[in-house]
């Protein structure tokens, strides 16, 4: 990544890389999110939550090579390490599609509430488009530089629903990623047109923090075996700390029992 990338990273907190996936990536990523809508059905999403107007899939390291090949991407990880530091780890992987001729957006959030600590940043996220974003279809918002601001929106406004001032719409053609410290207010909008908006989202934390989903719990005897040794640190798999941390949030959110 150049310089001038860091820096509008640092300054204004996402960075878009317009046409990042090959063509076989996208086409790969694409058959397999709709293999599995398909077979999962109602039960899409499970493992994680559920969202009014939208389909999710989540534990998606499981149930794909392509998105583990998409969050051990170098250059995406380089990113991460630019607004997280060098000890981090990969935190959930999961799908979201908005539905399409609804209403219904998110309001503006950061990630797992978090702010950051003493310690700095401690959350990013990217957005890879499966399907194009544009300001109609749910594109996600966000308000650049609150990644600074020390404060959530829901202490600093008054609706966070509602539409901000300073906020901007994240477009770009299928095939874009996009990294964003996930301190940074920001939210999915809603999908006015009359086709599903899709994006997989692949999540990050610092490793003294929990996973959003427990990877070692949830991945497979047999995709645990495939993994390569920078894999498993990436996962956490053989992290006593994380075993510790990530399956106390686990059991209380309801994924382990």
């Amino acid at each position: 990544m150049t310089a001038a990338q860091l820096e509008q990273l640092d300054r204004e907190g996402y960075l878009i890389l317009p046409d990042f996936m090959r063509p076989e990536m996208l086409s790969a990523m694409r058959s397999r999110i709709a293999e599995l809508f398909a077979e999962e059905g109602d039960q899409a999403g499970s493992e994680f939550k559920k969202e009014p107007f939208t389909q999710r899939l989540a534990n998606c390291v499981d149930k794909g090579e392509v998105f583990l090949r998409a969050i051990a991407d170098p250059t995406v990880r380089e990113g991460i390490a630019a607004v997280i530091g060098p000890d981090y780890k990969l935190s959930s992987v999961n799908v979201r599609s908005a539905d399409p001729l609804n209403e219904w957006s998110q309001p503006l959030h950061c990630d797992m509430g978090g702010l950051p600590d003493e310690k700095g940043n401690w959350v990013c996220n990217t957005i890879w488009m499966i399907d194009d974003f544009t300001t109609d279809n749910g594109p996600t918002r966000c308000v650049p530089g609150t990644h600074k601001s020390g404060k959530r929106p829901e202490e600093a406004l008054a609706n966070p629903s509602a539409p901000h001032p300073d906020e901007i719409l994240v477009t770009g053609n299928a095939g874009t990623v996009v990294i964003m410290n996930a301190h940074l207010w920001h939210g999915g909008t809603a999908n006015r047109t009359a086709r599903p908006r899709c994006a997989m989202h692949g999540f990050y934390c610092r490793r003294d923090k929990p996973q959003q989903q427990y990877q070692k719990r949830l991945l497979r005897a047999e995709v645990q075996a495939r993994l390569t040794p920078d894999e498993r640190w990436l996962l956490a798999i053989d992290d006593p700390l994380n075993d510790v941390i990530s399956a106390e949030v686990a059991v209380r959110s309801g994924f382990l029992r």
